[in-house]
Formats: structure tokens, C-alpha cells, sequence
């Protein structure tokens, strides 16, 4: 062959993979999880997507949780924005919908969404369409520490009320244990102590009136009360020296350390604390304990209601169709079991709960299946907007600079100034 023909043959077969590069889809996937072996799964996940769809690649980017909610709005409004982004749903999710930044996934979703928990598809339907791809529900609630529990004379099963809560935190205290962690600096893990208050107090009917203006909106008896009752708690000064300044990872990490003998958590934080402490392992599983948050006296909320998230993934507008085909892949059955059998999350498509191994896991899905009212987090279900002042509101109350009276009418000032 002349040499020539042989450089001809070369710059064709190099045009073609040129070609074939070219023609590669690449869907790029944002992401907020921080455990390693969670992720690692996700990886293999987007492998084997790839090996199946040969010209598509899944190129996953992380961003740490808060910069993530601080960046998003900008990130959004980029040429090269991510084409699958994280979300807790809610208020922001609404938000992103009217800013028109997200794709309308209901014709995707035809005849799959049948396999997924009915109450997290409707998580992620706004005005009738469906915008996101539920992933994984949680619950909050208080994780502890059995042996720091024994060591001041508590046993968890006997905390059923707000009184027997105040009365663990004192003999806590009095037997030198440090009764909870929090994330302060976070700020949005302190807003969980507020809205389980307000949850328990007036359950749904409360939280819906409020939205409404009714009753004195979220300034009314329910939500005013939700703030005494935690002030009795900020009294007592029950969380760790320093608590504003620590970051929510930093909290979870000294939880699994065994630095204090509670944290109201995600119950996805159960495998969190042990990717997060020190040694790796954190908290064993005959040691770690779960207690629903306690009711109240003269509380209107079902002690079954709960509060948590439902979280999943939305696709950007403008994204290849490539995108919304991978989180279904993501979100099927067999990816569902695999997730569940690690324990990392309560799955939403159903039978997949079958693969939990964990009876603690195991409880909080028993707990999820029997609540008939699932409140999303606040600060997302609110919007960006009130959200963020539910947040500070409620950090400025557990560091001592707020009164009930103030956090309250600070939240209804926002709800009317609206997102």
C-alpha cells in the first residue's frame, strides 16, 4: 500500500473517531453526598449506565451541602449548568419551576412513576406535572448513643413527651454527659427543634392555616408556642460547648465519636456518623438508638405525623434526553435494593425497602409507611426566601438572642414579603 493511501486510510479513521467523539453525549450530574461508600456505588451505577448506552457518558461533580444551596441560584443561570441537579423539593423547587430553569419530566416518568411511593412523586409535582425523580425519604428524630444514655441513667424508650426530654438533658448534664450535638453554624439543623414543636402542636391543619394567613399565619398561638417551648430547651443549655460554630459534618463526626449522648438528626445520618468520625466506624449498630421526637402537652399533631425529607433529583432545561434516562436507571429497582442493603436511604420505589438490613433503618421505614402526614423540611418547603429567616430566626433563638414572640413574627414578616 503506498504511503500516500496509507496517510489517507489514517486521516479518515482519525475524522471517524473524531466523529464519534463528537457525537459522545455527556450528562452531567451534581451531587451533595458526602459518604465514600455511597458514592462509590453511584459510580459504578453511572458505569454501568454507560456500558449499557454505549456514546454516553455520566460525569459526576460534588459540591459540599451549604455552598450547593448558596451557589445553586447562580449556577442555574449558567450556559454550562450541571444537567441533573440535587433536591429536597418544596417551596425551592416551585421557585425553580417559575424561574423556568427545570424540564417538565411527565411524559418521562408515564407508566415508571407507578413503581415509586405515591407521596414522593407528589413531592415532586408542581401544578400537575412532575419536575423531579424521587430518590430516598428520611425522618427526624433523635439518634443517641445507648452507652452515654446508661452512663447518665436514661433509657430512650422512656422519652414520649417534651417534659421526660427536658428531664433526660438535666440528668445528662448533672452526670457530667453532654446531652446534644448540633450543627449551630449550620444553622438549618436548629430549625428541626421549631418545626417538630410546631408539627406536634398543631399537625397539619396548623401548618396549612398559617400558609393561608389564618390564625395569625405563622405569628399565631401554634407557632409562637412551638418557640416557648424551645426556649425551655435553650435554658437548659443542652448542646455541646461551641455549637454555633460547628458545621453540621462536624457535629454528625463528634455524634459518631461519641461526644455527646444525642443529635436530632436525618435519619440518614445513621450512616453519615459512622463515615464522618474519627476512626471511620462511628457509633456501632447495638449501640445506636432512634426516639421519634416527643410529643407535647395539649398537642394537636398524630404522634404517627413526621417530619423529613424527600429527596430526588430534577433535570435542567435544555438538558440531552439522555439525563432523565440515567435517573431512571438511578431510581430502579435493583440500584433501590442495592442502596437499601447498605442501609444508605429509604428507598421510594417500592419493594425495595424488602433489601434494608438494618432494623434501624428497618424502623424509621416502618415509621414513614404509617405517617399520614409527612411534613417536608421548612426551610425548603417555605421557599428560599422564608426559608433562610426560618434558619437564622431559629439559630438567633437557640443562641439566645431571639424571644418566641420575635421568631414567629420574623417568619410571618417573610411569608408575606414572600419568595
Amino acid at each position: 500500500m503506498s504511503i500516500l493511501k496509507r496517510a489517507a486510510l489514517a486521516a479518515a479513521a482519525l475524522a471517524m473517531t473524531a466523529g464519534l467523539a463528537a457525537a459522545q453525549t455527556t450528562v452531567k450530574w451534581l451531587h451533595i453526598e458526602v459518604n465514600p461508600n455511597q458514592v462509590k456505588i453511584w459510580e459504578e451505577v453511572a458505569r454501568d449506565f454507560e456500558a449499557k448506552n454505549p456514546g454516553v457518558k455520566v460525569e459526576m461533580q460534588f459540591l459540599e451541602n451549604e455552598a450547593y444551596k448558596a451557589k445553586l441560584p447562580t449556577i442555574l443561570q449558567s450556559k454550562d449548568r450541571p444537567h441533573i441537579i440535587y433536591s429536597w423539593a418544596g417551596g425551592v423547587l416551585k421557585s425553580q419551576v417559575e424561574a423556568g430553569v427545570l424540564e417538565d419530566l411527565t411524559p418521562a416518568m408515564q407508566g415508571y412513576k407507578d413503581n415509586l411511593a405515591p407521596a414522593a412523586v407528589a413531592a415532586f409535582t408542581v401544578d400537575g406535572k412532575i419536575y423531579g425523580v424521587p430518590h430516598a425519604q428520611s425522618q427526624v428524630g433523635f439518634m443517641v448513643n445507648k452507652e452515654l444514655m446508661a452512663k447518665g441513667g436514661v433509657d430512650p424508650a422512656s422519652i414520649k413527651t417534651w417534659d421526660d426530654l427536658l428531664g433526660a438533658v438535666k440528668k445528662l448534664k448533672a452526670a457530667g454527659v453532654t446531652p446534644i450535638v448540633a450543627g449551630g453554624a449550620d444553622k438549618w439543623p436548629l430549625h428541626f427543634y421549631w418545626t417538630n414543636l410546631a408539627v406536634r402542636l398543631g399537625g397539619k391543619p396548623a401548618f396549612q392555616a398559617a400558609l393561608k394567613g389564618e390564625n395569625g399565619g405563622f405569628a399565631g398561638p401554634v407557632f409562637l408556642k412551638s418557640g416557648e417551648l424551645f426556649k425551655q430547651l435553650v435554658d437548659l443549655q443542652p448542646f455541646q460547648n461551641g455549637f454555633l460554630g460547628f458545621k453540621n459534618p462536624q457535629a454528625v463526626g463528634a455524634f459518631g465519636d461519641g461526644k455527646a449522648a444525642m443529635i436530632l438528626a436525618i435519619s440518614s445520618f445513621y450512616h453519615t456518623q459512622k463515615a464522618l468520625a474519627a476512626d471511620k466506624k462511628g457509633i456501632a449498630d447495638d449501640n445506636i438508638g432512634w426516639f421519634d421526637f416527643p410529643t407535647v402537652p395539649g398537642g394537636q399533631g398524630d404522634p404517627t405525623d413526621t417530619l423529613g425529607g424527600i429527596n430526588g433529583w430534577l433535570v435542567t432545561k435544555g438538558a440531552p434526553k439522555e439525563a432523565a434516562a440515567f435517573l431512571k436507571h438511578f431510581v430502579s429497582l435493583d440500584v433501590q435494593k442495592r442502596l437499601a442493603a447498605g442501609n444508605f436511604l429509604i428507598p421510594t420505589f417500592k419493594g425495595a425497602e424488602e433489601g434494608l438490613a438494618s432494623p434501624f433503618m428497618r424502623q424509621i421505614a416502618a415509621n414513614l409507611a404509617k405517617s399520614k402526614y409527612h411534613q417536608n423540611f421548612y426551610d425548603q418547603d417555605l421557599g428560599p426566601n422564608v426559608g433562610r429567616v426560618v434558619n437564622d430566626a431559629t439559630t438567633e433563638m437557640a443562641g439566645g438572642s431571639m424571644d418566641a414572640k420575635q421568631v414567629a413574627q420574623a417568619i410571618q414578616d417573610a411569608v408575606r414579603q414572600g419568595n
